[in-house]
């Protein structure tokens, strides 16, 4: 499906969305942004997933730092608040009774047992695991300084966020709906980690990222 989009330009993310991952299914290569400013309130250091209460944040801690003037690089995650087990317990407590939860848990566990200091080597060593589930094998580059692409519509860095009203239009990306651990009780919930995906669809959910690709 991959076609001669420019490469596209990402942020760094903590386990992201599903329309996050199909740039990767779309582009032969992507541009992940190591000049930015670290942003708060985004899936830089946040994801969401599926909880017995409906949708649920996880949000690694990062340690202070000067407002606005923090490159993205320098960002260092906090780890005197114990978030790993939280996180892991929550993912757990959530998905343990997906169909393919199982099969993953093990090796998603092993991740939130290391140490790693730096945000956005944590999230790219988890995007890279990730991307071998769902096998991608799309180019991971990153930028080497902050520029703003001819065709504006390569640069997703500031429009898919978690706030509804910082998102922007995306028509490259339609959601799909699957089936969810507790759709029974709160219907189908969209902007959630790629992780209650793969939970939930396992060997599918590559089908899944790819049927939401919008070729256009």
């Amino acid at each position: 499906m991959q076609d001669h989009h420019p490469p596209v330009l990402l942020t760094t993310a903590y386990l992201p969305p599903v329309q996050y991952i199909s740039k990767f299914v779309l582009n032969r290569e992507i541009l992940l942004e190591k000049h930015e400013n670290y942003q708060k309130q985004s899936y830089r250091n946040r994801c969401y997933i599926y909880g017995a209460n409906g949708r649920q944040s996880l949000v690694i801690p990062v340690s202070k730092q000067p407002e606005n003037d923090c490159g993205i690089l320098d960002v260092s995650i906090d780890h005197n608040k114990k978030w790993q087990r939280n996180h892991w317990r929550s993912i757990e407590s959530a998905y343990r009774l997906s169909p393919y939860f199982e099969y993953y848990s093990d090796d998603f566990a092993a991740f939130y047992n290391q140490r790693i200091d730096n945000l956005f080597e944590w999230n790219l060593v988890l995007l890279r695991y990730i991307l071998d589930i769902l096998g991608i094998a799309t180019r991971i580059r990153f930028t080497g300084s902050w520029h703003i692409p001819e065709d504006h519509r390569a640069d997703f860095r500031n429009s898919i966020h978690p706030k509804h009203r910082l998102s922007k239009p995306d028509p490259f990306f339609r959601i799909i709906p699957y089936q969810q651990v507790f759709t029974s009780k709160f219907g189908f919930i969209s902007g959630l980690s790629i992780i209650d995906l793969i939970f939930n669809e396992g060997p599918h959910a590559r089908d899944v990222v790819s049927d939401s690709v919008c070729q256009i």
